[in-house]
């Protein structure tokens, strides 16, 4: 037997040619594996009881004028700095221009946008709704001071005072 016509097994080609075929016939007569790429839970979530819903009263840290300022203050910002790269871009096109050159030459418009901040700023809070609570029951309010303090501890003290 010729050694360029066999295989490393020692197998010649055309019986190795046959044994790949048979496999492959094989392999591909088995029915393939579905896996899923994806689920989806059509099902419906529990209910957790009949209770209706609660209000959940606003509780903000910061007042809305506040966080209106601010939020105007950033826009300021962020278009100023629009304004000073595109003033930037073009008088450098124009001529050798420095960076302090086109800081000098926004600052005006920078100036003017947060005056306009500001003032509408103060117009806004000016026109804001005063909340007036309006009772329809007595109001009583007791100041009343009773000396029953307790303090408690040695490095950290804590007083408790009562009021009623």
């Amino acid at each position: 037997m010729d050694p360029q016509q066999t295989t490393q097994s020692g197998m010649p080609e055309s019986e190795a040619a046959a044994e790949a075929r048979r496999l492959l016939d094989e392999w591909a007569a088995q029915p393939g594996r579905q896996h899923p790429t994806s689920y989806r839970n059509d099902s419906m979530p529990p209910s957790f009881g009949t209770t209706p819903p609660v209000p959940q009263p606003d509780q903000r840290i910061v007042p809305a004028w506040a966080a209106g300022i601010a939020v105007a203050s950033i826009g300021v910002g962020a278009g100023i700095t629009g304004i000073g790269c595109g003033s930037w871009l073009v008088l450098q096109g124009l001529a050798s221009v420095s960076l302090a050159g086109v800081l000098m030459a926004t600052l005006p418009v920078a100036a003017l946008a947060m005056a306009a901040t500001a003032i509408s700023g103060a117009i806004s809070k000016a026109r804001a709704a005063v909340t007036k609570n309006v009772y329809e029951a007595p109001v009583t309010h007791h100041t009343e001071i009773h000396n029953n303090s307790t303090t408690r501890g040695a490095f950290f003290a804590r007083t408790r005072n009562e009021i009623h």
